[in-house]
């Protein structure tokens, strides 16, 4: 990726050791004359107030640089919005099941990064739209999911689905999750769905807790329309994308999934591939 002059930092906000973090790498960048734009939590590290609305961060960048968890870089990617600048995801949370580049190696990372020999990967995301009296009253991206849920009364809401005009079956149960492969590994896994390798065209439908046992995860391709009709009584489902935003719902509102025709790039180690993640971050193969 040679060529670099400027760069785009998105931060997660309230982390202890963060200021220290971005100044380290604000002087790194100024000694090879690379500039960075930068989002309003990164400024409060820096102790000034240019920061921009995260949106912004990306426009005109040849990288974006997210300090942060897997929650941080879902919202990163959301606001890329369609822009097809890489993403160098660097774990100061948790978990970390995409940010999989740590701290100690953000400086040598970098470094492969300005020369062009950084390992990009493509996820997909998934655009959902809110259909309310056959007016759009939402439009979301999501990397991870969407997830249709009950809201604050405990119990089962039902809705109907459809793929590709043809009509699946009527669900009750707790939720439905519709996942993109990067999000098999989040609430789908959770929910008892399968792992996707993340270079298969496929979207997962996974129920939450559903009243018949025989309601299964059902994977279909990435190129389908699905449709999801809420029938739950006004106020009683709600809507998430990527566990951040969302709306409320009301009875036979329409949700409407597909693949976003757009994706994402991933800067990742060179040595660390997905089954080296699930071993790491899902402890596969210990007792």
């Amino acid at each position: 990726m040679p060529g670099i002059r400027l760069i785009g930092i998105i931060s997660k906000p309230a982390i202890p050791h963060a200021t220290t973090i971005v100044s380290r790498l604000l002087h790194w960048l100024e000694e090879r004359g690379i500039q960075a734009r930068y989002d309003h939590e990164t400024a409060v590290y820096l102790g000034v107030k240019n920061g921009l609305p995260r949106e912004e961060v990306p426009e005109g960048t040849q990288l974006v640089i997210v300090l942060g968890g897997d929650g941080t870089l879902l919202s990163a990617a959301r606001a890329m919005k369609g822009r097809e600048i890489p993403i160098f995801p660097v774990n100061l949370g948790g978990l970390g099941f995409l940010t999989a580049i740590t701290l100690d190696d953000i400086f040598p990372q970098l470094e492969r990064a300005l020369k062009g020999e950084q390992r990009v990967v493509r996820r997909s995301m998934l655009d959902c739209e809110v259909l309310r009296g056959g007016e759009r009253v939402g439009t979301y991206s999501a990397l991870n999911d969407v997830v249709i849920a009950k809201f604050a009364i405990a119990r089962m809401i039902d809705f109907d689905i459809r793929v590709d005009e043809n009509y699946v079956c009527n669900y009750k149960a707790d939720g439905l999750i519709v996942a993109t492969p990067t999000g098999s590994t989040a609430y789908s896994l959770s929910a008892g769905g399968p792992i996707i390798f993340p270079a298969v065209h496929a979207i997962c439908l996974t129920p939450i807790c559903p009243h018949m046992l025989t309601n299964r995860p059902v994977i279909v391709p990435d190129s389908s329309n699905i449709q999801i009709t809420s029938l739950a009584k006004d106020g009683e489902a709600y809507l998430t994308v990527d566990g951040q935003v969302g709306q409320p719902l009301e009875r036979d509102d329409v949700i409407m999934c597909r693949n976003a025709g757009k994706s994402i790039e991933l800067i990742r180690p060179p040595a660390m591939f997905f089954f080296d993640v699930l071993r790491q971050k899902l402890k596969w193969g210990e007792r």
